[in-house]
C-alpha cells in the first residue's frame, strides 16, 4: 500500500492559504479572504509572526485557529484618532463608510483613516487600527504546500498572481487617493 507522503511546511516551502479573522466576543467575521494568499514560510512576512509560527509543521487539507490579543499588537484603542467633523468640512469622496483616507500630520507623517459613521450632519473617521482592542481567532486553511520555486524566491512570493489591494487595504474598504 503506497502512503502519500503530505508536505509539511517549513521555512522555504511555498504555502497557498486560505483565512478568516473572527471576533471573539461578538464572534463576527471581521475579514475573510476570497482568494488565496501565498507566501513562502520563513521568507516572505505575509501574516503575524505568531499565526505563522503555528503553521509550521502543518499540511494541506488542516485548519487551524489561532487566538490574538490585537492589543498586544496595535495596542489600545486611542480616542484621540477618532475625528467627528461637520459634513460640510468634508469633500463628498469622503462622505461613505469603509473609505480609507490616507492624512498627513504637520511633520510629513501619513496615517490612514477609516470613515466609520456617515450621517445628515457629520463624518467620523478613526486612524485606530480596526482590529485594535479587540481579541481575535485568526481561523486558516492549508490549501497547497511544496517547495519554493527559484523565481518565487526571488520574488519573495507568488509570481504572476494578479495584485490584489484588498490583501492590504480590506476587501470591505473603497479606497480613493489624495490628489
Amino acid at each position: 500500500m503506497n502512503e502519500i507522503i503530505k508536505e509539511v511546511i517549513a521555512e522555504g516551502k511555498f504555502v497557498e492559504l486560505k483565512y478568516k479573522v473572527i471576533d471573539l466576543k461578538s464572534e463576527t467575521i471581521l475579514t475573510e479572504v476570497e482568494f488565496p494568499i501565498g507566501y513562502i514560510h520563513g521568507v516572505t512576512e505575509a501574516l503575524a509572526p505568531q499565526v505563522t509560527a503555528e503553521l509550521e509543521g502543518k499540511t494541506v487539507g488542516e485548519v487551524i485557529e489561532v487566538p490574538i490579543d490585537c492589543n498586544k499588537i496595535y495596542g489600545p484603542r486611542d480616542e484621540s484618532l477618532v475625528i467627528i467633523d461637520h459634513i460640510d468640512n468634508v469633500p463628498e469622496d469622503y462622505r461613505e463608510v469603509g473609505m480609507s483616507i490616507l492624512m498627513e500630520n504637520e511633520k510629513g507623517e501619513t496615517k490612514s483613516f477609516l470613515v466609520t459613521r456617515v450621517d445628515d450632519k457629520s463624518v467620523t473617521i478613526d486612524g485606530n487600527n480596526p482590529l485594535c482592542g479587540r481579541e481575535v481567532i485568526f481561523k486558516l486553511e492549508i490549501l497547497t504546500v511544496r517547495d519554493a520555486t527559484d523565481e518565487e524566491f526571488e520574488a519573495g512570493g507568488p509570481v504572476n498572481a494578479e495584485p490584489d489591494i484588498s490583501e492590504i487595504v480590506g476587501s470591505d474598504q473603497k479606497v480613493q487617493p489624495l490628489n
